[in-house]
């Protein structure tokens, strides 16, 4: 799929997108930077709480992460003539390697993998590569947004685990990473309202045909990902997808549900899916 990048942006657009990007790393750099090494409490890692079934879970992510090379130089590609939005996304590719090295670090501090294990994974997951799923940055940011909600409701689901069994460091983590994901989401947020705010009928329609589309980006690249997501409990079910990030977002943005279903009907008649399953708005 060839990206479509529109050269012809408006210099007002151009600063009120570098103004969201400043805020955004300002934010970052001053109140939710941290270390895999300080921030971490690995003295404490309990072995007996770093189950198998965990390990599985924390692989899933960790193998999603090594896509991040591709993620950043596909959508950096995509926006580098939108300074603002082109440079958030190596902010974002900065934050989201932090999140593999901590996953990677826990199975390995825990004995869950081993190094060769490793090695073998990353031949598989170099084998392929990722594509953008969408041609536009407007449909990008709408993708960004329920992508990174999603994985911030799943974090948080791994974290109340994590408290649960006791495991501290896990806990830890979840809590660094989460909030990450939190102001990725709240940034892909802010340039769909500012699509909104341009070109409101078009901005509802791209998000129509992006939910009619949606899957997690390591669908379809890690082998067996949906079947893994359900057995392990590392995924979210539809009904959390529908209620804890597509319904808030249309809040947030203030698009009512009879408006995006007009939307879905007109622009997007597939039948909306995720690898959770079916989704209808």
């Amino acid at each position: 799929m060839e990206p479509e990048i529109n050269a012809s942006i408006s210099s007002a657009t151009r600063q009120q997108v570098y103004r969201i990007y400043l805020d955004y790393l300002e934010t970052a750099e001053t109140k939710r930077r941290w270390s895999v090494f300080n921030d971490v409490p690995w003295d404490n890692l309990d072995f007996g709480k770093a189950t198998s079934d965990v390990g599985d879970r924390i692989e899933i992510y960790c193998t999603e992460e090594l896509y991040v090379p591709d993620y950043s130089s596909e959508v950096r590609g995509l926006l580098r003539s939108l300074f603002g939005f082109a440079w958030s996304q190596t902010a974002w590719a900065f934050e989201e390697s932090r999140h593999g090295l901590a996953f990677r670090e826990y199975l390995t501090r825990s004995g869950l993998r081993w190094t060769a294990q490793f090695e073998a994974l990353e031949d598989r997951i170099f084998s392929k590569r990722w594509h953008l799923p969408f041609r536009t940055a407007r449909q990008m940011a709408c993708y960004g947004a329920l992508w990174e909600s999603a994985t911030f409701v799943a974090y948080g689901v791994q974290r109340i685990k994590a408290r649960s069994a006791g495991d501290e460091v896990l806990e830890a983590i979840f809590f660094h990473v989460g909030r990450d994901e939190a102001a990725h989401a709240g940034f892909y947020r802010s340039i769909v309202q500012l699509e909104l705010d341009c070109d409101r009928e078009r901005t509802i329609a791209d998000l129509a045909r992006v939910l009619s589309r949606f899957k997690m980006p390591g669908d379809g690249l890690i082998p067996n990902y949906r079947s893994r997501l359900l057995n392990s409990g590392a995924g979210i079910s539809p009904r959390s997808f529908l209620v804890r990030v597509v319904w808030p977002l249309l809040t947030t943005l203030e698009i009512s549900r009879e408006e995006m279903k007009g939307a879905m009907k007109k622009h997007a008649p597939l039948t909306v899916s995720n690898e959770r399953g079916g989704i209808s708005v």
